[in-house]
């Protein structure tokens, strides 16, 4: 069986490392189909794991990625065949599977995705769980009512993947938007990607009263913690907040009064266990109606290749990075 390249993350009495190595199939966790890996892209999570800062994998050694795009090798389940484009976010990649930061992978049907007509292999990745999240953020805002007649919507962490993409995403929806950061010398590029003003973190009252007064029609947040906590006292009436990641602290110091007395709603996004209907749709529409405009110019960071992946993955890490890293591995196929 020919051997192939991956960066595996190891467990080691002195901690955990990631590493490329040469690997066979037989090495990775079962799945019905192999898929040869065009791209994959890096996340916060792959950061973590990657560095070792974070215990991502469920077993070691498993191979890094959340994400591919690719091309099915062989496939044993009928809903697949050789040749078939597909892509995977989340459902376990680089976390109880073996991931996309590798030459091949072996994964279980359910985990892929149909390529959708409208994007290439090379866009799915630009967007990844980013974009996936982003969109899916926007899909629970949209079910649960929220318009643009309630007010802008606020976006956190607006820098990182998710949020520039969040961005992009509700100025196609009809949204007027406010992206508060953490870095204001980004906020040519922030209203580039959509925001309609840019709000420096600092400048924001992040301990105060119970209620505040009511600013934002709604948000995404990225980060939790004190920032969470302000945008509850100040979203208005009826106002929903896609809670996305903890970035700043896990820790929510609120009370319920938001809730109970201007009904405003926390929206849970979690993107790595999703209903394959929800996936497939969401998907669809971001190769469709809510495609975003110059992928590879506003939302790409860099093109990098595996061996480049550890050196990202610390600048990430850092909170040094602004946009994408898109890992080529066999490039367009």
């Amino acid at each position: 069986m020919s051997s192939f390249k991956a960066l595996r993350v190891q467990q080691a009495p002195a901690g955990r490392f990631a590493r490329l190595e040469s690997v066979t199939l037989d090495d990775l966790t079962p799945g019905e189909v192999v898929v040869r890996v065009a791209y994959s892209c890096l996340n916060y999570k792959d950061a973590l794991a990657v560095t070792g800062k974070g215990a991502i994998a469920r077993g070691y050694p498993r191979t890094a990625g959340i994400d591919l795009s690719g091309v099915v090798e062989t496939s044993a389940d009928p809903g697949y065949r050789p040749g078939d484009r597909v892509l995977a976010t989340g459902a376990g990649l680089g976390e109880s599977l073996d991931g996309g930061l590798a030459e091949r992978a072996r994964l279980p049907a359910a985990a892929l995705v149909p390529l959708p007509k409208g994007l290439t292999l090379f866009e799915a990745m630009a967007l990844g769980t980013a974009g996936f999240t982003a969109a899916l953020a926007l899909r629970r805002l949209l079910e649960n009512h929220q318009s643009p007649e309630r007010g802008p919507v606020a976006v956190t962490g607006a820098t990182g993947g998710v949020g520039g993409i969040a961005l992009g995403l509700l100025k196609r929806a009809g949204f007027t938007t406010a992206a508060i950061t953490g870095k204001p010398d980004a906020a040519s590029y922030l209203r580039e990607l959509g925001a309609d003003e840019v709000i420096t973190r600092g400048s924001l009252a992040t301990a105060g009263k119970p209620l505040e007064t009511a600013v934002w029609g709604g948000a995404v947040d990225n980060l939790g913690g004190d920032t969470l906590a302000y945008l509850m006292r100040t979203v208005r009436p009826w106002g929903n907040i896609a809670c996305v990641g903890l970035a700043q602290s896990p820790a929510l110091n609120a009370t319920v009064m938001p809730l109970i007395l201007r009904g405003v709603s926390l929206l849970g996004i979690h993107s790595v266990e999703v209903p394959r209907a929800w996936r497939l749709a969401v998907w669809e529409k971001l190769a469709g109606e809510w495609k975003p405009r110059d992928i590879e110019r506003l939302i790409v960071r860099a093109v990098i290749g595996l061996e480049e992946v550890p050196r990202a993955c610390g600048d990430l890490m850092a909170g040094e990075a602004r946009g994408r890293y898109v890992v080529r591995i066999a490039g367009d196929l």
